[in-house]
């Protein structure tokens, strides 16, 4: 491989474009999908703050409660102790998300608005890099800057929206990211893979 830095990245674009170009059908129907699901969640903010909460609550009560019962083979391990204070933790988180609604949408509110940040720069970032060899990189650029005024507006809303910010900034967050899919896919089908 090439010392020149210049042509690592001609390389890497080129590498991303064959793939994206390989799988454009896949790309077009998970970016179909999620502009219907994310559709749903904007027409039904509330229904689909409860969903998260309810998703976000089991996921948080299952990992702690597995991580609690395996971790008994492991008491000889460093920092067995710690381990046992965050599966503890993470079934008491997961049961106050799921018997305590309101108090589980104001934290996952502000977690929602790291997720934004920390998603709209990674796609601006992504679009930096594809934009040469998509032509529809604009897009995803779109996407990135879109999750970072939904990221302003829950700070700014909170915590007075918290009940209906969740399912309606993520329904508006998976409507672009399907539509930057879907974009992305169109774009590669009639791009060469060469």
């Amino acid at each position: 491989m090439s010392d020149d830095p210049a042509k690592q990245v001609e390389a890497l674009e080129r590498q991303i474009a064959t793939v994206v170009h390989d799988h454009w059908k896949f790309l077009l129907a998970q970016g179909v999908v999620m502009i219907v699901l994310g559709l749903l969640a904007v027409l039904l903010p509330n229904v689909a703050t409860l969903a998260v909460e309810i998703l976000i609550g089991s996921l948080f009560l299952a990992g702690g409660l597995v991580r609690l019962f395996t971790l008994p083979r492991c008491r000889t391990a460093p920092g067995f102790w710690w381990s046992v204070v965050i599966a503890a933790l993470s079934v008491v988180l997961g049961v106050v998300l799921l018997v305590q609604p309101a108090q589980g949408a104001l934290t996952l509110t502000m977690v929602l608005l790291a997720f934004f940040i920390a998603e709209g720069i990674l796609s601006i970032v992504a679009a930096l890099l594809v934009h040469r060899p998509l032509g529809n990189w604009g897009w995803t650029m779109l996407s990135g800057i879109v999750d970072l005024i939904l990221a302003y507006l829950i700070w700014r809303g909170w915590p007075a929206s918290a009940a209906w910010a969740i399912g309606l900034l993520v329904g508006i967050n998976m409507f672009f990211l399907g539509l930057s899919l879907a974009m992305t896919a169109i774009a590669a089908r009639t791009t060469s893979n060469s």
